[in-house]
């Protein structure tokens, strides 16, 4: 039961209702006035969502919440940030003015009812909360999981495990509600172990239309909200014209947040006074509705009206309040005008490239120590049979002087979470991994208990966590975005199941990880892990699609990777955290490299060295001997390397590029430059032509190269599908492919 929100609103609280009609109103007619024809998204209409959220926000202050965690699209978005996040009215006006501001902007930017910001909400009562509004991109509710994500990362770092200090808010349209998939996929990780956040207050701003769809076209279900009902989270339908019944709802529906630790769903039930923006017609599409809404009174109108009639403000007080929020407006406005504009900004910083290496090695002794941990468990626990044996070779590999690649990675998660770094891994069947290797989650094969090994390596270490997730992408990899922006010292990393489920997310990539920090200033350094290989598994588990991720390469965006060693993943998940920059990192990671004996790495590779964004051809050929040279990324290098002896080709180099992005032009051209005899370099890659990295990497090589040396490739044909379905074509192909490799060199 959710008892002490009381119906009734006070003579003060009512006062405070009137004057938050009269900002919100204020503002937005203020705008509309001063700058004709620009975008804003007015809230004009449902004005009675900052009366609702300043008493929320004011009940939460005195509820023990210390950071809220918005999400919003663009409707009514500046209102919020002016009234609510407290942002100046002199920062907004400058934006309309087309001045820069470089607190929010730092790269190419973005539109104004875009770009997030934190401040300082200070209740009628002093209390104060930090309220941070995300960064969001135009495509909607897009931003609703990347909210739930930084909430938990503020959750967990402030060890709020009961989930009352920290509060995500989302705000929604009606149609985005009901229709984006994503909202779902949202509400449907709310009450998981790894990514609840003790319930979010949603408030759906419904103004009954979604640009010009109506809502008998818009969804099929009676209410927008009823997408909630999946996870029985109450609904609270309301008048938006009901400025007190709102704030008494949003009151409600934080007293059930913080007593139930559940989601709660506002509908608050409105419209919308001009088109989808200020420059948009909409009585041609529902002239029956605007005309009634040309003839309705606002809110604040109507509420003014409702106190005086009761008696309770005049309307000489009423007026005297709103002409003194304009004239603050105004006063803003006119020292906005008067002012220098600010500084030119800053040129875009110019592009680092390849960074020098950091020392990435571990002491032996550590070393031990994570691999005695993660191949232990306690006296009363029993695992499977197989998995016990499977560990007991593992616990020898350092001893042996060869580790394999999920060996190189406990030991990277190992050592890291001894070092006090917190490690968090999600994704699907990630705590066993896809391919049965990786084992992070230890079961008691008689009674289902779970053993933790690399969560309890010491007493004091940072926090290891993995979790699967739903059978979802672009929800789940949005969550560990928003960890990852707020985690700034955690190694966060999204697993797909295979690297062709990437594109069921691809909002999340291209709007915000690879963009987030150019537009917004938001930077990063999640892990994108992605299984990626050519092993006639068909065309949706071979791909992880290499070629999208360099096209949305630049300016130093993101990394991209494709190691083919366990030392070399492993030197690469401790240089994530080892560097003092956030970027992300896309990872393509093997399938049967995962087991082969060619791939393991010696023990010595692991107490010292660094990523190598090259690996030289590690048979040293005579370099007079060499009259080719074989590029190539990822697991092909093992079968090109076999082909090389079974042939006695000690003619041909193979190198191997690990990382494509930056691109490290300076250290390919120092290994080309070896074979001083070598009059042809070849690019090598499983995927069709025109996908992988082929045209990426040859853009940066040809001109490089020059007339002396002939650059060319060996690839599939262009296709249309990633691979075969057949398994046999694909040893054809593969056989083809690898035979072609060397011919004419």
């Amino acid at each position: 039961r959710v008892e002490g929100v009381p119906r009734e609103i006070d003579p003060d609280d009512k006062r405070h209702i009137l004057e938050r009609l009269n900002a919100a109103e204020g503002f937005e007619r203020f705008l509309h006035t001063k700058y004709v024809g620009h975008k804003r998204f007015s809230l004009e209409g449902s004005e009675s969502l900052i009366p609702m959220l300043d008493l929320l926000l004011e009940d939460a202050g005195r509820a023990g919440v210390e950071h809220v965690v918005m999400g919003m699209a663009h409707r009514g978005r500046l209102n919020v940030l002016v009234n609510i996040v407290g942002k100046s009215y002199a920062r907004v006006f400058r934006e309309f003015e087309g001045d820069i501001d470089p607190q929010t902007i730092q790269g190419s930017g973005d539109v104004k009812y875009h770009v997030g910001t934190t401040g300082k909400f200070t209740g009628r009562d002093g209390t104060t909360i930090t309220v941070e509004l995300a960064s969001n991109p135009s495509h909607l509710e897009a931003v609703d999981p990347v909210v739930e994500g930084m909430a938990r990362a503020w959750q967990d770092s402030a060890f709020d495990q009961d989930r009352a200090k920290v509060l995500p808010l989302l705000l929604h349209g009606d149609a985005a509600f009901a229709g984006q998939g994503v909202v779902a996929e949202t509400f449907g990780m709310s009450a998981l172990p790894g990514f609840t956040t003790g319930g979010t207050v949603h408030v759906v701003v419904n103004n009954q239309l979604g640009f010009t769809t109506a809502p008998s076209a818009g969804r099929s279900s009676v209410y927008a909200t009823d997408i909630a009902k999946m996870v029985q989270a109450p609904i609270l339908h309301v008048n938006g014209d009901d400025p007190e019944a709102c704030v008494w709802v949003a009151r409600l529906a934080l007293a059930f947040r913080q007593r139930f630790r559940k989601d709660i769903v506002i509908d608050l039930v409105c419209y919308r006074r001009y088109g989808h923006n200020e420059g948009d017609d909409p009585s041609y599409t529902q002239p029956l509705m605007y005309r009634e809404i040309e003839q309705h009174r606002s809110v604040r109108k109507l509420y003014m009206e409702t106190l005086v009639n009761r008696g309770d403000i005049t309307v000489e007080e009423a007026e005297s309040a709103l002409d003194d929020y304009r004239s603050r407006l105004e006063e803003a406005f006119e020292e906005t005008k008067e002012s220098a504009p600010p500084a030119a900004p800053e040129r875009r910083p110019q592009t680092l490239g390849v960074l020098p290496p950091v020392e990435t090695g571990v002491a032996r002794e550590v070393l031990d120590r994570v691999a005695s941990g993660v191949t232990s468990w306690p006296a009363d626990f029993t695992p499977h049979p197989k998995l016990a044996k499977q560990l007991e070779r593992r616990r020898d590999m350092l001893a042996k002087g060869t580790v394999d690649w999920s060996m190189a990675e406990a030991l990277a998660f190992g050592s890291l979470v001894l070092e006090g770094v917190p490690v968090r891994l999600t994704g699907q069947d990630s705590r066993r991994g896809t391919f049965s290797q990786r084992h992070a989650v230890l079961v008691d094969h008689r009674t289902e208990r779970k053993w933790y090994p690399l969560a309890n390596l010491a007493e004091d270490q940072g926090a290891f966590l993995i979790y699967d997730s739903p059978l979802n992408e672009f929800a789940a990899l949005g969550f560990e975005y928003g960890e990852s922006v707020v985690a700034k010292d955690a190694l966060v990393m999204w697993e797909a199941q295979f690297g062709d489920f990437i594109n069921e997310a691809q909002v999340i990539v291209d709007q915000f990880i690879v963009a987030g920090e150019d537009k917004w200033g938001q930077t990063s350094g999640l892990v994108l892990l992605l299984p990626h290989s050519y092993e006639g598994q068909g065309p949706e588990h071979s791909s992880g699609r290499i070629e999208r991720f360099l096209q949305l390469a630049a300016g130093d965006n993101i990394q991209v990777v494709v190691p083919s060693s366990a030392a070399q993943y492993f030197h690469l998940l401790r240089r994530q955290i080892r560097r003092s920059i956030r970027k992300p990192l896309i990872a393509f990671t093997p399938k049967s490299l995962l087991r082969l004996a060619a791939a393991g790495s010696g023990t010595e590779e692991f107490t010292s060295g660094h990523f190598r964004e090259v690996v030289p051809d590690p048979t040293d050929p005579t370099e007079e001997r060499v009259r080719g040279i074989l590029l190539c990324s990822g697991k092909i290098y093992y079968e090109l390397a076999a082909h090389r002896e079974d042939q006695g080709r000690d003619d041909v180099a193979v190198v191997r590029l690990e990382q494509l992005y930056p691109f490290p032009q300076d250290q390919t051209l120092e290994q080309i430059g070896r074979y001083r005899n070598a009059r042809r370099v070849r690019w090598v890659q499983e995927e069709p032509q025109n996908m992988g990295a082929y045209a990426f990497v040859h853009g940066r090589l040809h001109a490089a190269l020059g007339d002396d040396m002939a650059f060319d490739h060996v690839s599939r044909e262009e296709s249309g599908s990633p691979a075969t379905g057949s398994r046999t074509i694909h040893e054809i192909e593969q056989r083809r492919l690898i035979e072609a490799a060397f011919r004419d060199l």
